[in-house]
């Protein structure tokens, strides 16, 4: 490939780091081209003999798709034109970017090579670069990196500074980042702790981790996918910083339970684990029957972490006492082991014999607070239980749909002809969130653990009110729902 009637040795070369693998070798799927606030459709022409490339500067981030090469993607982030597989000839001779052939950054290259091209790789690495720059040599804990560009996620990260409140909003997160909350959210508070410091982690590896993680959730389910994981992982960074926790926990601690909370419901289906069971998946075998999501997303999560390589410089000894432990953690989320966590939770605090300087009690610790964060929609403030009640049930409903379809029994909670939003909650409140979060509120007697239970109560009252009006509604004439079920509450809608 030429640059300007040069050879590539004599292109000047501006970037300093590496571009995330992007997937240029086919074409732009439709849900990244319907995202307008990221990408601009314009030609080639136009994107690059505008009469003031001044202007395309001072877009820094913004991303370009040509709508007549549909391999093609231009980046101006770094000021950088991309096209993969073929390269590209320059249009004109005062391109105010320089010319980068992306089969480079793939390559196989030998150590005889030039030294322009070796400067290319050298300048192509972002981690080299992050290893060689002050901004990382010797960066306290309490002074971590800058994570977010201030032009462009500004908001997400004014949210960000308030990311320990138990009201954070993490639907409004979501639509700030552009979908990329669990990514965002979790190298955060990653970064924060200064686990990327301690652990030596590649900053590379963590987020093609991080990236794998939410892409590996299925955005079809209302309820289990990334949003609702990176919901959890806020709600565990809220428990890391309660005092008992905060005192006793370590590193390692706080970076198991960190990755545990992004994790915990990793490739999740969407449907229960007797669905699975009487339906013969593969899962259930796989698994015998016992556990059989959790032990899926736990051995997802360690299949990720291997593939990103994110942990391979550890010992290999640490590396699976790690894993063990991440398994450990995310298989106590088991709903159906409930009362077997409870009642043991519930005796070590009738024996007030927990000490959490023992490793072992500061594990069953994460393991309590992870069951807590995973089910802690109910405690949340109304406006943002409400929405977390309705997305879960509308997945329960779709599993009752399909077993329908399937001339298989209907599940309990699970038939939208004789189940509601309200009288289901009701009765998770009651029976099963109320009974752990009491005894969390016993083992940490704190703000948080008071108003979450304040919530409870809340929000299990105004669900109450909305069966009565129901039931009300059912009992007038003309206005029987058919079938007997209740009237679907509207989307969004607040009762006082």
């Amino acid at each position: 490939m030429q640059c300007n009637g040069k050879s590539r040795s004599d292109c000047s070369m501006e970037v300093c780091y590496q571009l995330p693998v992007l997937p240029l070798d086919r074409q732009v799927p439709k849900h990244v081209l319907s995202r307008r606030g990221a990408i601009s459709f314009s030609s080639s022409s136009s994107l690059f003999r505008g009469s003031d490339p001044r202007k395309l500067s001072q877009r820094r981030g913004a991303i370009s798709y040509d709508s007549s090469d549909q391999t093609a993607l231009y980046i101006r982030m770094l000021d950088v034109r991309i096209r993969s597989r073929l390269g590209f000839e320059p249009e004109r001779s005062s391109l105010p970017y320089p010319c980068v052939d992306f089969r480079i950054l793939h390559s196989r290259r030998d150590s005889s090579g030039s030294t322009s091209t070796r400067n290319i790789r050298r300048l192509l690495s972002f981690q080299r670069y992050l290893h060689s720059s002050p901004l990382y040599r010797g960066v306290p804990a309490q002074n971590p990196l800058h994570i977010l560009d201030d032009d462009y996620t500004g908001q997400a990260k004014c949210m960000l500074e308030k990311v320990g409140s138990w009201k954070f909003d993490i639907f409004l997160f979501d639509r700030l980042t552009n979908g990329n909350s669990l990514i965002t959210l979790t190298f955060h508070l990653i970064n924060h702790y200064g686990l990327i410091q301690l652990f030596q982690l590649d900053m590379v590896k963590l987020r093609r981790f991080l990236v794998m993680v939410q892409e590996d959730y299925r955005s079809q389910n209302p309820y289990h996918n990334a949003v609702h994981a990176a919901d959890v992982t806020q709600a565990m960074y809220c428990y890391l910083q309660e005092p008992k926790l905060s005192k006793s926990l370590t590193s390692c601690d706080i970076l198991l339970g960190l990755l545990a909370a992004a994790t915990h419901d990793l490739d999740h289906p969407g449907v229960n684990q007797p669905f699975l069971i009487k339906t013969n998946h593969y899962l259930a075998a796989l698994y015998n029957n016992t556990s059989v999501l959790e032990n899926h997303h736990w051995r997802s999560a360690v299949g990720l972490l291997r593939e990103s390589g994110l942990l391979s410089h550890l010992p290999a000894e640490d590396r699976l006492n790690m894993e063990k432990q991440l398994g450990s953690l995310i298989l106590a989320t088991d709903i159906s082991r409930q009362n077997e966590y409870l009642s043991q939770f519930r005796t070590h605090l009738d024996k007030q014999d927990l000490c959490l300087g023992n490793a072992g009690h500061r594990h069953f610790v994460l393991q309590m607070a992870l069951k807590c964060v995973d089910i802690c929609n109910p405690c949340r403030p109304w406006e943002l239980s409400k929405q977390w009640s309705e997305k879960v049930t509308e997945e329960f409903f779709h599993q009752g749909d399909v077993e329908k379809k399937l001339k298989l029994e209907v599940s309990q909670l699970c038939d939208r002809q004789s189940d509601s939003v309200a009288n289901i909650q009701i009765g998770f409140m009651t029976f099963v969130v109320e009974p752990l979060f009491a005894e969390w509120a016993r083992f940490c007697d704190t703000r948080l653990s008071r108003s979450m239970l304040e919530h409870l109560e809340q929000n299990r009252t105004r669900w109450g009110r909305v069966l009565r009006e129901q039931a009300r509604g059912e009992e007038e004439p003309g206005r029987h729902a058919k079938d007997g079920a209740p009237k679907p509450l509207p989307q969004g809608s607040s009762e006082s």
